[in-house]
């Protein structure tokens, strides 16, 4: 009886930590902000584990001298810290297209340019999941691009981001 009782015991822990752990199967919002200027994402999350997922994010920039596109992939491994609190961490890698509108410049004077570039990046954040499917999250992503344009895309760029997303 004895057995009995500590294998209950200990398959109920195992269960309800499992279950603490576990992530949403899918989760789609938005994710606004950036490094210097404004940005939006159209945010999907995808989970391929019980604590590792993939996210896709595609968004534009702007900028006082530029617009663009960008589109991310992250592979995230997710820890849970207490309840519906988690924190995440993972490498990814994206593309960007940007187009440069240089005004009155000291240097360029009145110039356009355009360029795209493979990005480089990672991920470590905080979220909340909520009773109802609503997920938020807060995170840091360091960035550095790789191209042969004028844009200076080869310096390292942190995008702080907040994330809105639905769950189901």
């Amino acid at each position: 009886m004895r057995n009995l009782v500590f294998f209950m015991a200990i398959f109920s822990g195992i269960i309800f930590q499992t279950q603490a752990q576990d992530i949403s199967k899918n989760a789609i919002g938005l994710r606004l902000g950036d490094s210097d200027g404004f940005g939006a994402e159209v945010s999907y999350q995808r989970a391929i584990k019980e604590n590792n997922r993939l996210e896709f994010d595609l968004g534009w920039r702007n900028g006082t001298n530029y617009d663009g596109v960008k589109l991310i992939g992250l592979y995230q491994w997710v820890w849970n810290i207490d309840g519906g609190f988690n924190w995440y961490a993972g490498p990814g890698a994206g593309f960007a297209a940007y187009e440069m509108h240089y005004r009155n410049h000291p240097v360029f004077g009145d110039y356009d340019d355009k360029d795209a570039f493979v990005i480089l990046s990672g991920t470590v954040g905080i979220e909340y999941s909520f009773d109802i499917p609503l997920l938020l999250s807060l995170d840091v992503r360091p960035e550095i691009g790789f191209g042969d344009g004028n844009y200076d895309n080869d310096d390292l760029d942190f995008d702080v981001g907040l994330g809105v997303r639905y769950q189901f």
